[in-house]
């Protein structure tokens, strides 16, 4: 789909754009921030003990894991890491969508106007757009990742808030706590560069079947575009969320005392004691929690931006063949 204009987008394009992914990243982080404190424990502790089965479906495991947390936490425990992930998501989303549509306009215009732009630059663009929102929101994805876990250490001094954890983060650990785990949140770059791309594809064919444009989709193919882009490249890209969470977490343990060395120490680690399956714990929750999350997402996101480009008057009036400006 074409952008608002051969310039590229309009400054209300792309305030348009980041409006609509921050609220859209907060709603869907708000809903599903159970299942993620979930994910990330089985991510770093796993929960071995809290069924009473040796046999443990996803389905058990999800429901004793959070009868767990609400007998030992309270219900608060289910909420653990919510400030820090709305607080992380607000730019997340904002930063992402922004440069994503900006950087799908710069590389439209070099594909001399292609009906569809090819995956290759779809997968540059997702690419481009992920490592400058991993760079930009690195530091509250660590305190988000060290508050859903604290409760499960002891003799730790827990943090108080999100100020007090980026404050202690910064004087006890330096820059380097605050960037644990970006590395591997840069190689996590390849789960947006393969989530776009297919949501893109998805949204064309489903466009193209129903005689219509990506930008009059229903909300109901939105939904399947984007669960099925997010099933896909959370499969393909897993373990690499496993890998940030153990190094975004093992900061937060007594003084000068480390489990891993670094990315490829932990991956080393992994594999030698828990093998492949080692680098998939929790993924089954994962994928309930994300799938439904991307679709509250990515549907949200365009529900808001076209209410948005409705409501705010554009900057210049377009032609009638020209589009209005969204993800594509």
């Amino acid at each position: 789909m074409r952008g608002a204009s051969s310039d590229g987008p309009s400054t209300r394009d792309l305030l348009c754009n980041a409006a609509a992914g921050a609220s859209a990243g907060a709603i869907a982080a708000t809903f599903v921030c159970p299942l993620d404190v979930i994910k990330t424990r089985l991510q770093v502790y796993g929960l071995p003990n809290i069924t009473s089965s040796g046999r443990r479906s996803t389905r058990g495991l999800i429901f004793s894991s959070m009868q767990h947390i609400i007998e030992n936490e309270g219900c608060r425990g289910l909420y653990r890491g919510l400030s820090p992930t709305i607080l992380a998501l607000l730019p997340n989303w904002a930063v992402y969508f922004t440069v994503y549509s900006k950087l799908k306009d710069l590389l439209e215009s070099s594909e001399n106007g292609e009906e569809q732009l090819s995956f290759g630059a779809n997968m540059a663009a997702a690419s481009g757009a992920g490592a400058a929102t991993a760079i930009t929101t690195n530091p509250l994805w660590v305190v988000k990742t060290r508050l859903q876990t604290q409760g499960m250490k002891t003799g730790v001094v827990p943090y108080r808030s999100v100020p007090s954890a980026l404050l202690r983060i910064s004087r006890e650990e330096g820059i380097r706590g605050l960037y644990s785990g970006l590395l591997p949140a840069l190689a996590g770059v390849s789960h947006v560069a393969i989530q776009f791309p297919a949501y893109e594809r998805i949204k064309y064919y489903l466009a193209k079947k129903g005689n219509t444009t990506v930008d009059q989709l229903s909300a109901g193919n939105v939904a399947i575009a984007s669960s099925l882009s997010k099933v896909l490249a959370s499969t393909m890209t897993y373990p690499h969320e496993v890998v940030r969470s153990r190094l975004q977490e093992q900061g937060h343990a007594m003084k000068g005392v480390k489990q891993y060395g670094g990315m490829v120490d932990c991956i080393r680690q992994v594999l030698h004691k828990e093998g492949v399956p080692g680098f998939y714990r929790g993924c089954a929750t994962n994928l309930l929690r994300t799938t439904p999350a991307a679709v509250i997402t990515f549907t949200t996101y365009e529900m808001i931006q076209r209410f948005l480009h409705r409501l705010v008057p554009s900057e210049a009036k377009p032609s009638p063949d020209t589009p209005r400006h969204s993800l594509r």
